[in-house]
């Protein structure tokens, strides 16, 4: 049981970042309700980011969908939704729909570029949001345009992360105040908060807008990853002195050549130099030196082999459900365990099973799935 547990959330099911915020809630135990479209093919859907949720298949362009949802609100502690602003308004399930049958309902609403503002109407995705809050113009090598940082920074760390926090913020202030609230998380701001760091780095004058030529941009010679001998890749950051030091010692560099570690003038020399030490050796070689050392190196693992990582192993921070490898449930609790209790389901799978925990009574749910507002897989 996570420490979670006891909580009723109401996922509106949709794609990216809600279902990871919804994984995350699950994960640390609260009782995540899908309510989605009903199953094309009626299969198992293989998706990590819909673990753990019961699945409630639901026709909200059905006047009876659209009651069973709000039904689902009196009992429930929050709901979320990842639709553009004013849709699930038009639907009737909005705030003031949902609200106005539980006061103390939290009010999720995911979105790209926030519930106002001139672009809050325009489609995006992931790399639009983090475009424009300065985190992808920071992210590449030097002289050559911007990478993207798959859809990590936007959908992910900015997006259903920032939901899943802002959404428990609202449950602990409800246990207070005894209302609800809505959380509106926009991509475009989580990702800009992410570079709060950044910002002080600029206002210090220790940033320069160049990307790749910074300290933790893959600038400096000492924190960037590198070749090995058989064309798999090491990484460092060996920023503190004393880790630098250590760095010298164990690739054998020349102490006198590496000296001006601080020194941004010398990084592309140095890196060049390091470039071609490090291409001495295979990956695996280069671990035996200097893995678990205050080098701070580690090798660069693809999705395939970091599972099988021997670290990875002992903390068990890889897991396989239902034949599918995925990552554990974090963070980890001492008392509270989280943990994952189902793989995904099908759309509809639990429809019944969930319309009972509501208190709907079997001639309800039989209604309701005869006139076709709801209904169960298989």
């Amino acid at each position: 049981m996570g420490p979670l547990a006891g909580y009723r959330i109401i996922e509106l099911a949709g794609i990216g970042p809600g279902p990871f915020c919804g994984m995350m809630l699950s994960d640390m135990g609260a009782e995540v309700i899908r309510v989605e479209r009903p199953a094309k093919d009626g299969r198992r859907p293989r998706d990590v980011l819909a673990r753990n949720r019961k699945s409630l298949a639901v026709d909200l362009k059905h006047p009876e969908g659209v009651e069973t949802v709000l039904r689902l609100c009196e009992g429930a502690d929050a709901l979320f939704e990842g639709f553009r602003p004013g849709v699930t308004e038009r639907l009737g399930i909005g705030p003031e729909d949902c609200m106005g049958r539980n006061p103390k309902l939290v009010y999720g609403r995911m979105t790209g570029w926030g519930q106002d503002g001139p672009m809050a109407q325009a489609a995006g995705h992931d790399i639009n949001y983090i475009g424009l809050s300065g985190a992808l113009h920071a992210i590449g090598r030097a002289g050559e345009r911007p990478v993207p940082p798959l859809n990590l920074v936007g959908d992910f760390g900015g997006g259903g992360m920032l939901l899943a926090y802002g959404l428990v913020c609202g449950l602990l202030e409800a246990q207070r105040s005894g209302k609800g609230q809505v959380v509106d998380a926009a991509m475009v701001d989580g990702a800009a908060s992410l570079m709060a760091m950044f910002f002080t780095f600029a206002a210090q004058g220790a940033f320069k807008p160049e990307r790749g030529t910074n300290l933790l941009d893959g600038g400096a010679h000492f924190y960037d990853t590198y070749e090995t001998a058989d064309g798999e890749h090491i990484c460092i950051g060996s920023i503190e002195p004393q880790f630098y030091a250590l760095l010298v010692e164990k690739a054998g560099l020349d102490k006198e050549q590496f000296a001006p570690q601080m020194d941004p003038s010398k990084w592309p020399e140095l890196k060049a130099a390091l470039t071609q030490v490090f291409k001495s050796k295979t990956q695996a070689e280069w671990c035996k030196i200097m893995e678990g050392t205050d080098v701070c190196f580690a090798p660069v693992l693809s999705i395939f082999d970091a599972p099988q990582h021997p670290h990875n192993v002992a903390r068990k921070t890889f897991v396989d459900v239902e034949g599918l490898v995925q990552p554990a449930p974090a963070p980890r609790f001492s008392r509270t365990e989280p943990g994952i209790r189902s793989g995904a389901r099908i759309p509809g799978e639990d429809s019944e099973d969930v319309l009972r925990s509501f208190d709907f009574s079997d001639a309800e749910i039989k209604a309701l799935v005869t006139g076709g507002a709801v209904t169960k897989a298989g």
